[in-house]
């Protein structure tokens, strides 16, 4: 049997149903659990029973059993985008010699040499800290043009030494990773602008738009990303990004005619889809 509930999470609970809280319940445990004085659980009360996502009023999500940090505006890493995760470690980990390996940065321990990972449209960093702690030797690399996104990516990545960098896609990168990129994690936006406005308020209000906004096919910035990709990954390295069930197809054919070999891979437990680019080990290019 579960534990009872003492009075004071069954009043907070009472409060977030009352504001539409489908899971009060559990995230009642969370609220208590997290508030230092009961002036602060009154106010985290209050904000996420007005439609605060819950990860914004605690300051943290959980995404591949880290624990994130997240600030107010900054978009909170969704479960699915796991599954990415999940595949880049798989590709990353392939036979000795893969593709966008580096001597590691000074310090690192560890036989193997380190796979250069970009994280772009990093929001948080979550992708490239997970990525992290799932490969343990990379060197990471970040990049959203949200200054709040940047702020929060560089707290959550600084113990792998990654480091990140504010602006436009690829434009603030140094130009010496261009070829020898072995993971390119790009979890770009990927709702049509006319459908932003059907999205939970909990993202439409609180997150920031550039972090949801794909343009009018939801793509646009997929396009990007795949145009240049070719010149930034190594031979054989490896474009992974989200997008919807309905738009891989589509997706699919963007980064094919960008140069790489592209597949979509999909998730049916985690709700989750992406399209997985490769450049071509023997393509020509600045990696060669």
């Amino acid at each position: 049997m579960p534990a009872p509930q003492s009075p004071l999470t069954r009043s907070v609970i009472t409060r977030l149903r009352a504001g539409g809280c489908v899971f009060a319940e559990d995230e009642a445990l969370l609220l208590v659990s997290s508030a230092r004085t009961p002036a602060d659980l009154d106010a985290m009360v209050d904000r996420r029973a007005a439609g605060v996502p819950l990860e914004h009023v605690v300051g943290w999500a959980e995404f591949c059993g880290l624990r994130i940090a997240v600030d107010p505006g900054v978009f909170v890493p969704r479960r699915r985008t796991e599954f990415l995760v999940s595949q880049a470690t798989a590709l990353a980990r392939q036979p000795a010699g893969l593709p966008g390996q580096s001597g590691g940065p000074p310090g690192r321990a560890g036989d193997q040499p380190a796979t250069v990972v970009v994280d772009l449209c990093c929001g948080s960093g979550a992708v490239g800290a997970a990525l992290a702690a799932a490969l343990h030797q990379v060197e990471l690399h970040a990049v959203d043009i949200d200054p709040a996104a940047v702020a929060c990516a560089r707290r959550n990545i600084a113990a792998d030494g990654g480091r990140v960098y504010e602006g436009d896609l690829y434009q603030p990168l140094p130009a010496g990773l261009r070829g020898r990129v072995g993971i390119l994690a790009a979890n770009v936006p990927y709702v049509p602008t006319g459908e932003v406005r059907l999205l939970p308020a909990e993202a439409r209000v609180h997150e920031a738009r550039v972090a949801l906004d794909g343009g009018a096919d939801g793509l646009a910035v997929l396009r990007r990303v795949a145009a240049a990709a070719a010149q930034w990954l190594a031979p054989g390295g490896h474009l992974l990004t989200e997008t919807s069930e309905r738009q891989a197809q589509r997706a699919v054919g963007i980064v094919g005619l960008a140069g790489l070999t592209a597949r979509a891979a999909g998730s049916a437990e985690m709700n989750a889809t992406i399209v997985i680019g490769t450049r071509p080990a023997r393509q020509g290019g600045p990696g060669d």
